[in-house]
């Protein structure tokens, strides 16, 4: 069989088994419909073997990423909740966790950094080797729609798009150029493994996310505390109106906003919640212990990586997932145009 034909075959039976994983997310009830695109591509194991023999090989010529990052405190604090909103999530128990002091990304990774990655290092993300990523509808031109004959039939609002990537977010006839300080799209957890890596960082766990999140509260839905719009300010970039008709973009937004939008949480961090989802260390797993524990860093395997924050789509009738307790899952492989990420470090990279 030619090398096209075999690509076509797999494409196909990739596309499949990612209707299927969507089909059961999207039987949830409201507020957890599916917020992403979760089936594998295939071969995961052995992709994330790649990323990780990729990363020792750039390390020793990486340039850290210049992006600031912040301090984070050592302390305990309550992970979880014991109200959760979407329980087939994992949201739950509330239990009490230690976290050492660490740094974190002030900011969601930008287009910007991740072009000067790509120019050092010469990296292609998963979503440019596939050909496709999957876009939000509401997204697109009516010319690349034009050329999609299919869809995902319980979201219908995601379409897989050829030559939809990183640099073009909405697919070949989109670009990035005036974007160049909004959060980086389409990139696989082996991406951010990979980018990581290179500016002498790491993903997060989902522990250090989650008290980052928080900002140094206790027990509050957001990072700024339990009313989403106090005094009727946006504090993040979330979906307004209809979802997924119709966005009013009271936040001065319809998709990504700048990584520096919006005010910082109590750490000092942006965009923390909403605007893109972001990737955590941590395999996926939604049955959790009430011990009392210590930097923890989740289960030792898995088929899924943790994903937290929620992003722009993200709607309280849909996908409520833009609270600090919430959280979501995507294979490895996995890309979309809502998915980013930020790093994190046990000590401050070179060229900080």
């Amino acid at each position: 069989m030619a090398a096209s034909a075999v690509a076509r075959a797999w494409l196909s039976r990739c596309l499949f088994l990612l209707l299927l994983g969507l089909a059961a997310a999207a039987g949830e009830a409201a507020p957890g419909g599916a917020c992403g695109c979760s089936a594998s591509r295939g071969r995961g194991d052995a992709r994330e073997a790649a990323a990780r023999r990729y990363s020792a090989v750039v390390s020793g010529r990486r340039s850290a990423g210049r992006r600031p990052m912040v301090a984070i405190p050592g302390g305990v604090f309550t992970m979880g909740t014991d109200e959760p909103a979407i329980q087939q999530d994992g949201e739950w128990p509330a239990r009490r966790v230690h976290i050492n002091s660490f740094y974190m990304d002030r900011y969601e990774v930008s287009n910007e950094e991740f072009e000067r990655f790509v120019n050092s290092t010469g990296y292609v993300t998963e979503a440019e080797k596939f050909g496709d990523s999957f876009v939000f509808e509401g997204m697109l031109s009516e010319e690349v729609k034009a050329d999609i004959h299919q869809a995902v039939a319980a979201a219908p609002w995601w379409l897989p798009v050829k030559g939809a990537n990183w640099k073009h977010p909405e697919g070949p006839d989109s670009s990035i150029s005036n974007r160049m300080d909004h959060p980086v799209l389409h990139v696989s957890w082996n991406d951010a493994v990979a980018f990581c890596t290179w500016a002498g960082k790491r993903l997060p766990t989902e522990a250090e996310w989650e008290y980052s999140c928080r900002g140094g509260l206790e027990n509050r839905l957001f990072p700024w505390g339990n009313k989403l719009q106090p005094k009727g300010q946006h504090y993040a970039n979330i979906w307004q109106g209809t979802f997924p008709t119709n966005n009013t973009a009271e936040d001065g937004y319809k998709g990504t906003a700048p990584v520096t939008a919006f005010p910082p949480n109590g750490y000092g961090l942006y965009n923390i919640v909403g605007n893109a989802w972001e990737w955590t260390s941590d395999w996926w797993a939604v049955r959790h212990s009430t011990d009392e524990v210590h930097n923890p860093k989740g289960p030792s395997s898995g088929t899924d990586r943790v994903k937290k924050g929620g992003s722009y789509m993200c709607h309280k009738s849909y996908c409520y997932r833009y609270r600090c307790a919430a959280r979501s899952q995507n294979t490895p492989d996995s890309s979309a145009s809502n998915l980013g990420f930020r790093c994190a470090a046990d000590t401050l990279p070179e060229l900080q």
